[in-house]
């Protein structure tokens, strides 16, 4: 085990899809075994679009850690907890507020983009301006080293970077400067060839039925230019190729393509091959998802436990943040 740690987090904000499975889930399950690790759900951080209706928060949080265990993470490998659950952060966050320029938050990209793409709600709340700084204290509150992210988080990860040398310029050396830790990940089209996105109505989600996925599978886009059996076709524009690239074999994937192009294989055929290798690698996580929907005491208790650990790092560090500030302890 590397003593470094890694630190991550998701939104609750609705059933988990192959795009974050692929996008940072599978990753995170790999991490674990590499680095000391913490992943929290950010159930604060989805108030910053969705205070007005808080209803489905509590939901989306136990599916959230039903599927983050059920993927594989380890609660005993990994520390697992509720971002409300630590108090810590929410002081952490005070503290880092007093001292980050409204500037940094005003030029940061999403905050202007999401205002004009989330329409009918408000938005214009210090909440949803200054959540870079509540994501800065969700980072350093534990000193963590790395910082799983894609190429386009990495404005947000420089942010934090920036509030953290701030402060330890301010201070003292307190937090180690989080690192990004860049990983390739497969980019996952829905089933319209769009992006998977919960917004798009798109996904296949970890929680779908086998004859969900089934359904969803058979009824996805392929290439609009091969209406007959007989028609011969062109994988690099099909929906359903997109996904032979992720989930089948290399080889399978030239058989499918060879088949595609000369009419040998049919859309149908080609969409049952698919689902084959789709469900060899989503079985194992439902029959665990299963056990797990079952026993929600167990899902409380993980986030329990894992909450106690995380809150003792939280404490360490607001103890050294308090005397390098010269606050009372």
């Amino acid at each position: 085990m590397s003593n470094k740690r890694v630190l991550s987090g998701m939104q609750p904000s609705g059933k988990l899809h192959l795009g974050n499975w692929l996008g940072a889930l599978k990753n995170w399950v790999k991490l674990q075994h590499e680095y000391e690790s913490f992943f929290f759900i950010a159930d604060w951080h989805a108030l910053s679009t969705n205070y007005e209706d808080t209803s489905r928060i509590r939901e989306n949080v136990f599916e959230m850690a039903v599927d983050w265990v059920a993927a594989g993470l380890d609660p005993e490998k990994s520390v697992i907890f509720l971002q409300s659950g630590v108090l810590e952060h929410a002081e952490l966050h005070v503290l880092l507020s007093m001292m980050t320029p409204v500037s940094w938050l005003e030029r940061n990209p999403t905050y202007k983009d999401q205002q004009q793409q989330i329409t009918g709600r408000d938005l214009a709340t210090y909440g949803f301006l200054g959540y870079p700084v509540l994501q800065a204290a969700d980072i350093l509150i534990y000193r963590a080293n790395c910082i799983p992210v894609g190429i386009d988080q990495l404005p947000h990860l420089e942010l934090t970077r920036e509030i953290c040398r701030r402060f330890n310029t301010f201070y003292g050396d307190v937090f180690p400067e989080p690192q990004p830790l860049l990983a390739e990940t497969a980019k996952v089209p829905g089933l319209d060839g769009r992006k998977m996105s919960k917004s798009y109505g798109n996904t296949i989600n970890l929680s779908d039925t086998p004859e969900e996925i089934r359904q969803k599978v058979m009824t996805m886009v392929t290439d609009p230019q091969r209406i007959k059996r007989t028609d011969v076709g062109n994988p690099e524009v099909c929906g359903v190729y997109s996904f032979h690239k992720i989930f089948s074999s290399k080889d399978e994937q030239a058989e499918v393509a060879e088949g595609c192009r000369t009419a040998g294989i049919g859309c149908i055929d080609c969409k049952k091959r698919l689902l084959a290798n789709l469900m060899a690698e989503l079985t194992p996580i439902q029959e665990k998802r299963n056990e797990l929907v079952a026993a929600p005491d167990k899902i409380r208790a993980i986030l329990d436990d894992g909450a106690g650990r995380a809150r003792k790092a939280a404490q360490e560090t607001m103890q050294a943040v308090r005397e390098s500030m010269k606050l009372y302890v």
